[in-house]
Formats: structure tokens, sequence, C-alpha cells
């Protein structure tokens, strides 16, 4: 699966990840500076199956891949078995230090920085175990990392949260369990820091701090002031009104699960019309955050879009069919379609074609909206592209305004053209304006780095 990790066709041309360029351990510093911003997410492939695909990621435009924690946990094929940290050893199902190591390099080699998700909320919610590595634990202690002294016992029943409108519980209670970290001392701070630097050292690029509303906001800064170089930074923080957001915000980006729900509310129901109002609905602005159709958490609740809503608008699929299913063995795609149990939609035409239109419209504005019925837009970035989407059973003919220059476009929704061949349909821009026939349930999008 794909997610910008903010980046599906059609998200692509509501919102953006920003390009802000590095300074300091600061926001600005902690923001994606390549000059490609989508992140192609590679969630729970081996670091041998991302270390192919790289060569992939980077000739299809993506600017940064997105990986799976690295760290030894539990044993177990379920999916969150990743998520109940045993120790720092880089060792987990994906591979191994040294694999790890490699699969960044290769991934820089061809110009692509890697974003790696760590958990620093947590331990295990096991009373003991063995980890994958072999290492013995007790739910509160972790010889040579952690013992009792370095979680937090926050006083309610079980010490779990039971109110989730109390952040005091949030920061400091145990989540389903998970032996929640003393993120408050200087001994965890100090571990949590050399954890993320020994990442840093091997060469990531970016941390996806997982869980990360149920760590104070200081908390999290301070252990981000002690690393060694500044990187990208983004928080996972499930949140329906904005307010655990907001405290968050100075850290790093946010990911904007509201985003996705939106979407999900206008392609099925509301209409996508609605979408022309999406800045005034509270979201946190663009720079902040990170924006997704799904991720590995959404679509298996189904409480986004996904590829079964029989919708051309999103075309990520599920990759799991139950909630606690782990991955399919390895990592590998090879052509568009599914291969060894994974769907490898960053591959699909649609996808590459969007991700070709993202890049090159940039933060040109949006101009020229129109709408059909309440399930058909229509708009222009710019003087550089335009798209036109018909989420309605019907065929939409029509003849629209735009500021791309006159001449012969590809459709890139069919895929990316070259000079001799166009996979979608060609369009005609004539004194400003084309008509086009654009089937139920599909999309057309044109810019002027794919004229014909």
């Amino acid at each position: 699966m794909f997610y910008p990790l903010a980046v599906v066709p059609f998200s692509f041309l509501l919102s953006c990840v920003q390009a802000i360029p590095t300074s300091s351990h600061s926001l600005v510093s902690r923001s994606p500076h390549n000059s490609k911003t989508a992140i192609a997410s590679l969630w729970a492939w081996d670091w041998r199956g991302v270390q192919d695909e790289c060569p992939f990621v980077a000739s299809a435009g993506y600017g940064y891949v997105q990986v799976s924690t690295s760290t030894e946990h539990i044993r177990g094929p379920q999916w969150w078995t990743d998520y109940q940290v045993v120790s720092y050893d880089i060792i987990s199902k994906r591979g191994n230090r040294a694999e790890f190591k490699s699969m960044i390099d290769a991934c820089h080699n061809v110009g692509v920085k890697v974003i790696v998700d760590v958990v620093i909320n947590h331990m295990t919610a096991l009373d003991s175990g063995t980890g994958i590595a072999g290492h013995n634990f007790t739910h509160y202690d972790y010889p040579g990392i952690y013992d009792y002294n370095d979680f937090h016992h926050c006083g309610t029943p079980g010490d779990e949260i039971h109110n989730f409108q109390n952040e005091t519980q949030l920061e400091t209670c145990q989540l389903v369990n998970l032996a929640d970290l003393n993120t408050e001392s200087e001994r965890v701070r100090k571990r949590l820091a050399q954890h993320a630097n020994d990442l840093i050292g091997l060469g990531a690029d970016g941390l996806r701090i997982d869980a990360a509303k149920h760590i104070s906001p200081a908390s999290i800064n301070n252990i981000l002031s002690r690393l060694s170089r500044p990187v990208y930074i983004t928080q996972e923080i499930v949140d329906t009104t904005g307010k655990w957001i907001a405290l968050h915000t100075a850290a790093g980006k946010v990911q904007e699960f509201r985003y996705a729900w939106t979407l999900k509310s206008a392609f099925i129901t509301d209409g996508i019309s609605s979408l022309r109002d999406l800045n005034d609905r509270g979201l946190i602005n663009s720079n902040g955050a990170n924006v997704f159709v799904a991720s590995h958490d959404t679509e298996r609740l189904n409480s986004t879009l996904t590829y079964q809503s029989n919708h051309r608008a999103y075309i990520l699929a599920h990759v799991f069919t139950e909630s606690d299913a782990g991955a399919p063995s390895g990592g590998h795609c090879s052509g568009d379609g599914p291969t060894s149990g994974w769907e490898c939609q960053h591959r699909w035409p649609e996808v590459t074609g969007m991700l070709d239109f993202y890049n090159r419209v940039g933060e040109s504005k949006m101009n020229h909206w129109v709408t059909g019925t309440n399930q058909q837009i229509a708009f222009g970035r710019g003087s550089i592209g335009y798209v036109v989407i018909n989420n309605d059973g019907s065929i939409w003919d029509a003849t629209f305004s735009t500021s791309l220059p006159d001449g012969k476009y590809c459709d890139i929704v069919g895929g990316l053209s070259t000079a001799e061949h166009c996979p979608g349909m060609t369009i005609t821009v004539t004194h400003g304006s084309f008509t086009a026939s654009v089937p139920a349930y599909h999309a057309i999008a044109l810019h002027v780095g794919r004229k014909h």
C-alpha cells in the first residue's frame, strides 16, 4: 500500500505535502526537503523487498518510502506484533541490521529517502515472553533497557486509559495494556533518543512516531531535540476534533485522519462537489499535515475508502482480509497487478500517472471550478494542469474552460505517456477550452508536461 503517505490520485488534486528547506531542529527542519514530496508506504515489506523496489519508486516520482518498525518485537504472525517492542536491536520480521542498512543505502543511491516507523510510547502488552531475537522480558522488565521504575503507573483500574478525553490518562496510562514508558523521565528520554539516533546513523531520513497522541508534546519535543541531525517527523494522532492534533504541531507533521474520513463521506454519500470547501473545515494547514486516503490502520476498520467501495476515486486496496492478519511473505512487485499477496498499488498506472500530475502542478492555485452533479467536479491548477472527476453512474459530456495552453494533451489517469504513445485518451485544448466525454466512475487529468 502507499500513503502520503498522502499520495492517492485524487487526494493529489486537493492537497499536498509542502516542500520546506532544512535549517535547524524546528518544525521547518523536520519537513520534507526533497523536490519530490510524495511518500510510498511499503508498510510490512521486508528490507530486501524495499531495496528491490526503490528503483521503481524513484522512477515513478516518489520522494520517500515509509517502512515498518525495525526493532525486536514479540513473536507472532499478526501485524500488531511489530508494535510490541522487546529491545532496540535492529532485527524484526522484516530483516536484520545489515539488511536494514543495505535497504537504506540502496534507496539513497536512486534518490529515495527513507522514513522509519518508531514506537516510543510503550513496550509490550504481555506478562512475559521472548522476543523474535531471543531476548526474554516481563511486562515491566526489559533487561539492559528498562525496569519497573521506567514506566508510568497512573493509578486507574489496571493502569488503563478509561477516559480518552482526559489528557493525563491519554499520556500516562496504558493503551490496551501496553506497558507505558515514563517519557517524562530523563533516563527514558535519553534511551529513546539513543534508539532514534541509531536509526539516523544508519541513514534514516525520517521517523513516523506511532501512537504520538499518547505521549506528551513536551516529551516528544525533548526527545527530538536530542537527535543528531534534523529529520522528517510525522506523528500518528487519531483525532476527530483536532484538539489533540493542535498540541503536537510544533514537533513535526501530523497525520490528518479527518482528511481521509472526509473523502470517504464525499465519495460515498455527500458528493464530491462538497470538497470545494475542504480548506474551511478546520483541518490543520497543509504545511503541517500528512494526508492520505487510507493507512494500514484505517483500511482494516473500513473507516476510509477501499477498493471494495467500487469507486475509482480510491485505488488503494485492502492488502489484508481480516483485522489481525499479518503481511504476505516478503515484499515484492512486478508489473501493475497483485504479486504474492500484495496489491502493489504504488505501481498502478492511475497512481503513477497522478503522481506525475502532483509533481508537475506543485502549489499552483485552483481555478476554473466546475460542478456537474454533486458527484462530478472539474478544476484547473493554474496554467499547468486540469482534472475532471466523474464519480457518478453516468457519462459526463461537457466543455471545460481552462488556462492550459492550446495543444493536444494525453490523459495521464490512463498511465504515463511518451512522445510516441498515449495510453489514455487524447484531449485537444483550443482557445482555452476542451470537450470531453468522461465515463462513469472515471477521471481525466492533463498537464503541460504530457502534451502529445
